[in-house]
């Protein structure tokens, strides 16, 4: 789920927007983060395991000098948590800098290894991104816009990438629009008499973080889109594929920022529509509505909302600690729930309780959030999610791979209920989220819901996250993962 950001700001170094761009989406990958800038005859890299804060800290920003970046934090999904899989990944082809930022997962790796002229021995790090790069620095053209046209067509699954060479900031997204990308601009201000930022540009994953960078959005880079960025030009268009747009559903309930915007819909908004449909289709008797902080808010919000029950925040969330759902093992996501998250005795005791969230991944986390409330005197416990049951593992950027990790999978609501200990569980339909976002169906991936996958997924990638890591190098078994199309599209 990375956050990716890039930036060409003539007449000034970019690092600085670089960075306070992607600080803007850590929501969005917490293990490592990283930074390549240009001055348009040299490209520096620096990238380090961490927070985006403890990595690009303001020691080391000011040595990287030139008009061009792009930064990025990392959530993984191929290849362990180690140094040499953060990015931007870095390669010379032939003599010419280039460096990658990648949101999305691949699920054609073993095919593209195969197309590597000297394989894994080629590759210093673990993950699909740096086999993407090896790829292009690879292309015999040397342009880095002609090698992306010649290595996409046989690149499968979900990818929005940043990259950067000598001269050009370049943003692509994927033919299925998986994971967003979103163009803006900096326009002149007054601070800026001369100009010097007039003609500035920037990509990134979320419209929030041009907001915050200063920017103003533009629009957002189409499926099968390249956008290519240079010093004192506009944007220049190509389109690689023909484009069939299937943005992941989980970004507007849970991953983007409640301020950003995906598909013209404010995120708050949507999720905010979500818990008044949610109330419609799950009442319950109860003294109160609260939210498991903070992405459930929105979603509790609207059922209050929709319910007439009173919203009351229940519990108190530790603002320096991370997203629990994003932690890359099981031990570290159970350990984070006791130091994220602090009932609130006075307001929870003696009461009956609709807690509202986004959504039941494993169950382990929203079990302990269950037993801190009834510890802390909750006479009931409602669940009501803002989602329907994730049956199926994502194969394009989220980390549930293996179908056993997902609880859905496995147990009917009723059990989910009791392994949790909520006293009733409900969980939103699909049509209540379409009827949220008025959109239609066609428009989103919504495979973890009902397994139907727009790109057929290899078994041995569907069960093997570390595949460039595999010592041997052998699938795990054969055939592929094919959903039939719906026998009826789901309606609002």
């Amino acid at each position: 789920m990375c956050g990716i950001f890039g930036a060409v700001t003539p007449g000034t170094d970019a690092a600085g927007i670089a960075a306070l761009g992607v600080f803007s989406l850590q929501h969005r990958g917490q293990e490592s983060a990283g930074i390549a800038v240009s001055d348009g005859d040299q490209l520096m890299l620096y990238k380090d395991l961490g927070l985006i804060a403890q990595v690009l800290d303001e020691r080391k920003l000011p040595s990287l000098r030139g008009p061009l970046a792009i930064a990025h934090c990392r959530y993984s999904t191929t290849g362990s948590t180690i140094w040499e899989n953060a990015q931007p990944t870095f390669r010379m082809s032939r003599g010419k800098a280039l460096a990658v930022g990648h949101n999305g997962n691949l699920v054609n790796t073993r095919e593209l290894l195969a197309r590597l002229e000297g394989g894994k021995t080629r590759l210093p790090a673990t993950t699909d991104t740096e086999l993407l790069t090896a790829l292009l620095a690879d292309d015999p053209s040397g342009d880095t816009v002609q090698a992306l046209l010649n290595v996409l067509p046989h690149v499968k699954g979900a990818y929005s990438l940043a990259i950067l060479d000598d001269k050009r900031v370049i943003g692509v997204r994927d033919p299925f629009g998986f994971r967003p990308l979103v163009l803006g601009r900096i326009e002149p201000h007054d601070d800026d008499p001369e100009g010097k930022r007039s003609g500035a540009w920037m990509i990134s994953s979320e419209s929030a973080a041009i907001d915050v960078a200063g920017g103003t959005v533009v629009r957002d880079i189409a499926p099968g889109e390249i956008v290519i960025l240079e010093e004192g030009k506009e944007p220049v268009s190509i389109q690689f594929a023909p484009g069939n747009e299937k943005l992941c559903v989980f970004e507007l309930i849970y991953f983007g920022r409640p301020d950003s915007y995906m598909l013209g819909r404010n995120l708050y908004e949507s999720r905010r529509r979500m818990g008044v449909a949610l109330a419609a289709e799950s009442p319950v008797a109860a003294d109160m509505v609260m939210p498991v902080p903070d992405t459930g808010a929105p979603a509790a919000a609207g059922y209050a909302e929709g319910s007439g029950l009173h919203y009351r925040e229940g519990m108190v969330r530790n603002r320096y600690s991370g997203r629990t759902f994003i932690q890359p093992s099981q031990h570290m996501r159970q350990r984070g729930v006791t130091v994220k998250l602090s009932p609130l005795r006075e307001v929870v005791a003696g009461k009956r309780l609709v807690v509202v969230d986004d959504s039941i991944v494993r169950g382990t986390t929203t079990r302990q959030i269950v037993a801190l409330l009834r510890k802390a005197g909750a006479t009931e416990v409602h669940l009501r999610i803002s989602s329907p049951p994730i049956h199926h593992p994502c194969f394009y950027g989220i980390d549930t791979q293996i179908e056993t990790e997902l609880i859905a999978s496995t147990h009917s609501v009723d059990e989910i209920r009791d392994f949790v200990g909520a006293d009733s569980l409900s969980f939103l339909s699909i049509a209540g989220v379409l009827q949220a976002l008025d959109l239609p169906y066609d428009k989103f991936c919504f495979a973890c819901f009902d397994g139907n996958y727009p790109v057929p997924v290899p078994y041995d990638t569907a069960r093997h996250k570390f595949v460039l890591e595999d010592p041997d190098g052998e699938p795990v078994s054969r055939g592929e993962l094919r959903a039939a199309a719906p026998t009826e599209v789901p309606h609002a």
